[in-house]
């Protein structure tokens, strides 16, 4: 139930800290997971202290039991151990402070550890996050590359001085962070993302040496995993042995079994790439030189074809073949024009014997009225008359007399 207070009815901070302490009485005893990063057993102390940590989180706890307790545990448990603690809230009000006080420790082992691995590799396969799909290709030549990697590792000197050696213009950006422990997790997280947000970094590394598995778990935290499947940038996993498979190696870009090989995988060999492209020179020559050869006999060839030798010869073919062809044109245009004159002739004769003209020369005349009308019949003609003669030469006037006897 939420309590009424108010700026002038406000609680004291004892009455605070024993209702936190009745509400965290009312949890009860739980069972909780994490890892040991400070053990103190004190001399002669009946009580044994604890700081349990969650090692995918910046949380941690502490923990006290009787020494009873732990040491029904003391031989297998120390300081990195991951432990599975049945222990009570508690709440000291003095101090403002929670505790838990455990009454058992149970180590979680090797076995137990790699059971819950692998259902962990179940669930994220499920969600698809080591699908081959999701793989990106690595850059052939990458401008700048980044490594998360432990403080003057062995891991750091293997990838720089291989990678040099092959490529001696590499470029590095480097994030040394702790590779195993309780800060480990978060850590690598953060160098990884922060990595992934440089735009120059092209290819990140991940590199670590063998271990046992509990060394390397931090490799196969879901909280790593993920933050790995969510870099745009390629991630290179190079963690222990090629024994060894964290879950880091199934959700990268490219699983590299040791950090020299992470080295060899990311930066091409600056001698192997010579001699490449000695070779695709020397293959591009002779390609280039057989094609000359062949082009060149090819020509050759034309060349020593009869029209290629005295080319004019089949001006002069054509010549001859325009010459007839010109003489034949001549020929039969000189006969249509010999026929159409002829046809012309004859029908210039046939219109000039059908030309009333022609009449007239033979002495008839043809009159008319005034009009202009032709006189057809004797009766047209009005006793009087004026009349028009036209002759083959000329037209004159005549008067009618009268009809005709």
């Amino acid at each position: 139930m939420a309590l009424t207070t108010s700026p002038d009815a406000p609680l004291p901070v004892g009455q605070v800290s024993r209702l936190i302490g009745g509400w965290i009485d009312r949890l009860g005893a739980v069972w909780v997971e994490g890892q040991i990063t400070q053990l103190s057993r004190r001399p002669g102390a009946g009580v044994v202290f604890l700081t349990l940590r969650d090692p995918s989180h910046d949380i941690s706890l502490s923990v006290t039991c009787y020494r009873a307790v732990f040491d029904r545990v003391a031989d297998v448990v120390t300081e990195g151990a991951r432990v599975v603690v049945h222990a009570k809230p508690e709440w000291y009000a003095p101090r403002g402070s929670l505790s838990l006080r455990a009454a058992e420790i149970r180590p979680v082992g090797v076995g137990e550890l790699l059971a819950r691995l692998e259902q962990l590799r179940k669930s994220l396969a499920r969600e698809g996050l080591f699908d081959a799909g999701r793989k990106r290709p690595l850059p052939f030549l990458p401008q700048l590359i980044g490594l998360v990697c432990g403080r003057a590792s062995a891991a750091e000197r293997d990838v720089l001085e291989n990678a040099r050696h092959r490529w001696p213009a590499v470029r590095f950006e480097v994030r040394n962070v702790p590779v195993q422990g309780v800060h480990a997790v978060p850590k690598v997280v953060e160098a990884v993302q922060e990595l992934d947000a440089l735009d120059e970094v092209d290819v990140i590394i991940v590199a670590r040496g063998g271990g046992s598995v509990e060394d390397l778990l931090p490799f196969s935290d879901e909280q790593l995993v993920r933050a790995v499947a969510a870099c745009r940038t390629p991630v290179v996993s190079a963690i222990g042995h090629e024994p060894d498979s964290p879950l880091l190696d199934l959700v990268a870009d490219l699983r590299a079994s040791t950090p020299t090989d992470a080295a060899k995988r990311v930066v091409p060999d600056v001698g192997e790439e010579l001699a490449r492209v000695e070779q695709l020179g020397g293959r591009a020559l002779r390609a280039v030189t057989t094609l000359l050869d062949r082009e060149e006999r090819r020509l050759a060839a034309v060349r020593a074809r009869p029209c290629m030798e005295r080319p004019q010869r089949m001006v002069e073919e054509r010549e001859e073949q325009v010459e007839g062809l010109l003489g034949r044109a001549r020929r039969t245009f000189g006969h249509l024009l010999d026929r159409a004159d002829s046809e012309l002739t004859h029908t210039h004769a046939r219109v000039v014997a059908l030309s009333p003209a022609a009449t007239l020369r033979r002495g008839y005349a043809v009159l008319q009225h005034a009009d202009g009308s032709v006189v057809r019949a004797a009766d047209e003609v009005a006793a009087g008359e004026e009349l028009r003669a036209r002759v083959a030469e000329g037209t004159f006037t005549v008067r009618a007399e009268g009809p005709a006897d």
